[in-house]
């Protein structure tokens, strides 16, 4: 199994042949999709989707509604790609097993509307991997590696920490780290690297293109 950090909030996940791409957006290097079996995305804002990314691989694309909606306005011509999900729907991606996780966006202000948003559960072998989007939901079962959104107008660190630390996988995977400067994420790898360890969770912060 491989999976390589690419810009921002996207991961790539490659196993036996078959490849998966998560929330390909403005921030992402665009061969990251190159070759993808599926694209998954979380929801429709724009560091997540984007519809170029999209083009670049004749992949399903697998998401929600809202984010479906989005697409078929923005960019029709990838209509007949979608494949919409449901909250804890089970289906296969690329011939890999994923199950849809919650179905908000995390509070960015009280007054905002609030978006929808599905993270994905992964498995890979014996291996699941948890991309929540932009959301601080439970995964729901025990998962191995966590992809976690380490800034984000919507998120402190210590809910950063706190979130890895109720999930417990055992390697969490920074992802969402485009908000910061390079100040501000060694900020945060330093109270994520503060507290993971003493519960025996590792902790890494990848640059694009790096596998973890």
């Amino acid at each position: 199994m491989r999976i390589t950090k690419f810009g921002h909030a996207c991961v790539r996940i490659e196993h036996d042949g078959a490849t998966i791409v998560l929330d390909p957006g403005v921030f992402t290097d665009p061969e990251a999709v190159d070759g993808a079996g599926a694209v998954l995305i979380t929801h429709e804002h724009p560091d997540h989707y984007e519809p170029e990314r999209l083009r670049r691989a004749d992949a399903p694309i697998l998401t929600i509604a809202a984010v479906a909606a989005r697409i078929r306005e923005d960019a029709p011509d990838l209509a007949e790609r979608i494949t919409v999900v449901a909250p804890e729907e089970r289906f296969e991606a690329a011939g890999l097993a994923v199950r849809a996780v919650g179905e908000l966006h995390a509070v960015i202000h009280p007054e905002f509307p609030r978006f929808t948003n599905s993270g994905y559960v992964v498995t890979v072998g014996d291996t699941r991997i948890y991309h929540p989007g932009d959301a601080l939901t439970l995964p729901g079962e025990p998962v191995d590696v966590l992809c976690a959104p380490v800034s984000a107008p919507w998120l402190k660190a210590s809910e950063a920490v706190d979130f890895a630390r109720e999930v417990k996988a055992p390697r969490t995977l920074a992802i969402h780290d485009k908000v910061y400067s390079e100040a501000g994420l060694g900020i945060i790898d330093g109270h994520m690297n503060a507290f993971l360890p003493q519960e025996g969770l590792a902790y890494t912060r990848l640059a694009d293109g790096a596998d973890l």
